[in-house]
């Protein structure tokens, strides 16, 4: 079990130790805000520890317990982010900030992956993760699918290909929700979600998956992702040839209501 040391000025032991600071402050004993905000008094406990990584909604509640308006989530979006591995923390960035984001996918994005469905894919890892590591790495995944919800939302266009959603989870109703999420990101009016069939044929990224995010000034980054590997570019040549390569690949897809049929018709077992 891990436990934060005295001199850790991460932003995950700052959050730990304000929340205790609060609580103390307050006057409030663990059993006390365990009440007033529904959660267990071990689990709050962990988190004043920072051997835990909380979800949004539970931030929301101790900010309005304590009436420190938005602080202990600003903390949290800091520690969420920094949960990343290093290699990841720079396109997490530019992520946060994209107002335009294009992806084709070899596996379920995080943005789309609901908190099971998570679970399950993040308990795969090598070397396998302890609990409370896998429980931060969930919190903090489900915790970037915050910016889908900005106020102006990105505007998000997935292309997920066939092999994504033939490969299902051992659980079925793991596989129900996290198919029900995606019917629903592709109603959304800033999200756009396709397939890739199989029929398709051959493609450049063929392999591993693409994300190709646009920043306010108009700046562009890619990154390329496969299954050890990962790489952040923003040289305008390479990011031109790659949109190229995305472009090709939306011209090879299912139309967006197309891919909503096909979807539907994989999750009832006739495709």
């Amino acid at each position: 079990m891990e436990h934060l040391s005295g001199d850790d000025d991460s932003a995950r032991a700052t959050l730990a130790i304000e929340l205790r600071r609060l609580r103390e402050e307050s006057g409030k004993s663990l059993a006390q805000l365990s009440e007033d905000t529904s959660y267990d008094r071990t689990y709050l406990h962990r988190l004043e520890t920072g051997e835990r990584l909380s979800q949004r909604p539970v931030m929301e509640a101790l900010d309005a317990v304590y009436g420190t308006g938005k602080l202990l989530t600003r903390l949290w979006r800091l520690a969420q982010q920094e949960s990343f591995k290093d290699k990841y923390k720079d396109f997490m960035q530019y992520e946060a900030r994209a107002v335009i984001m294009h992806k084709y996918m070899m596996t379920i994005p995080g943005l789309l992956q609901t908190e099971d469905y998570a679970r399950m894919a993040l308990s795969t890892a090598l070397p396998p993760l302890g609990t409370d590591e896998l429980e931060n790495q969930v919190a903090a995944r489900i915790g970037r699918q915050e910016l889908l919800r900005r106020d102006p939302a990105p505007n998000v266009r997935v292309i997920l290909d066939e092999s994504v959603l033939r490969r299902l989870p051992a659980d079925p109703q793991v596989w129900h929700d996290q198919m029900a999420l995606i019917e629903h990101a592709a109603s959304l009016p800033n999200m756009t979600v396709q397939v890739l069939p199989f029929k398709a044929g051959v493609h450049h990224l063929m392999g591993g998956s693409l994300s190709m995010l646009w920043l306010p000034d108009g700046h562009a980054v890619a990154y390329l992702e496969g299954a050890k590997s990962a790489r952040l570019t923003d040289d305008p040549k390479e990011v031109a040839q790659l949109r190229l390569a995305y472009d090709r690949v939306r011209d090879m897809a299912l139309s967006p209501l197309d891919s909503l049929t096909f979807i539907k018709h994989l999750e009832d077992g006739t495709s």
